[in-house]
């Protein structure tokens, strides 16, 4: 994945986003002239796929002095283990104290997506999994969400900011609601094929207007070989999608000389319901996951101190020193 660009906003640089007792906390300190260089090791509760450094990195350039900072870190996308050091910054406290709440809440989210992709893309056992819940979660972050789904093995994902910042391209054909507005998918379809640059997979809503067997047959005989593929809501007010439909589904089309058309899945999936399908050998190509991703629980991490200029410290209950940890690397 290549480097990507992050926006840090100006409420996160100013610290509207900090807890006030951080705020409060600095006043004492910049008012008493206390400004040690302290090293800050941030762990997690839970283990998981580790994201989020990439941004983290981004705003820690911003805040922390030049030749007075060092910062040690996992790659993004490691395993990460339940109270392993992902994180460790040596500066001075006053230079990125207030922003300890961003870090570990950057940490704990992305985290918390990537980790619940990761999940899903085990289910999958190869299929690929595209994340689509930018729908579940407001839009200001919805880059970012989908940004993590990929750092946790997802395909691609629906948002065209979540693509660029992992190097991808962002996936996604026709709304269903545009069936609607046309009467008919298949003429939907057509003018999608119009008006739409052919590097866009030709990929189309099915059981909108008709059944999934009706319309997918439909949109077959009129789009021919332009068509690559159908997508099937899995959780269809009508009883929902079993393997053995799409194994129907694919032998019809198959028998119709249709063989090159794919299936795709949406609506509530998760590793569960993923897992039923791969077990039952459905004729699945790829699956677009919402709300298991989007609505993940983050993944907590917590900030502790464990050297003050280089004296071993801790508050009660954790050990004094620096934990060591050999798959840290050095960032800045």
């Amino acid at each position: 994945v290549p480097e990507p660009s992050f926006e840090i906003r100006p409420s996160v640089l100013v610290g509207d986003t900090a807890d006030i007792s951080l705020h409060r906390s600095l006043t004492v300190l910049r008012n008493e002239g206390v400004n040690p260089v302290v090293s800050m090791e941030f762990s997690t509760t839970k283990g998981g796929v580790f994201c989020g450094i990439r941004e983290v990195k981004t705003l820690l350039a911003k805040i922390l002095p030049q030749g007075n900072r060092e910062v040690w870190a996992l790659d993004e996308g490691a395993t990460v283990s339940s109270s392993e050091v992902a994180l460790r910054v040596t500066a001075p406290y006053g230079s990125f104290g207030l922003y300890e709440t961003a870090i570990s809440g950057t940490l704990s989210q992305c985290s918390g997506w990537a980790s619940a992709s990761k999940e899903c893309v085990t289910a999958s056992d190869g299929i690929p999994i595209i994340s689509v819940g930018a729908r579940h979660i407001h839009p200001n972050i919805a880059g970012i969400m989908d940004y993590s789904a990929i750092i946790g093995g997802c395909a691609s994902c629906s948002t065209s900011l979540g693509a660029k910042l992992a190097g991808s391209t962002a996936n996604g054909t026709l709304s269903p609601n545009v069936s609607l507005i046309m009467e008919e998918t298949l003429r939907a379809m057509q003018a999608f094929d119009k008006h739409v640059p052919q590097e866009i997979p030709r990929v189309a809503p099915v059981s909108i207007v008709k059944d999934e067997m009706e319309e997918s047959l439909g949109l077959a005989k009129g789009l021919r070989q332009r068509l690559r593929g159908i997508l099937i809501d899995s959780a269809s007010i009508h009883g929902g999608v079993t393997a053995h439909l799409t194994k129907e589904i694919r032998a019809r089309l198959d028998l119709a000389g249709y063989t090159h058309i794919e299936i795709f899945l949406t609506g509530g999936l998760n590793p569960q319901t993923i897992r039923t399908f791969v077990e039952q050998t459905a004729p699945v190509n790829g699956f677009e996951v919402g709300s298991y991703i989007s609505g993940a629980v983050p993944q907590p991490f917590t900030a502790d101190i464990h050297e003050m200029d280089g004296k071993a410290v801790a508050k009660r209950g954790r050990i004094p020193g620096n934990n060591e940890n050999p798959r840290l690397i050095q960032i800045m």
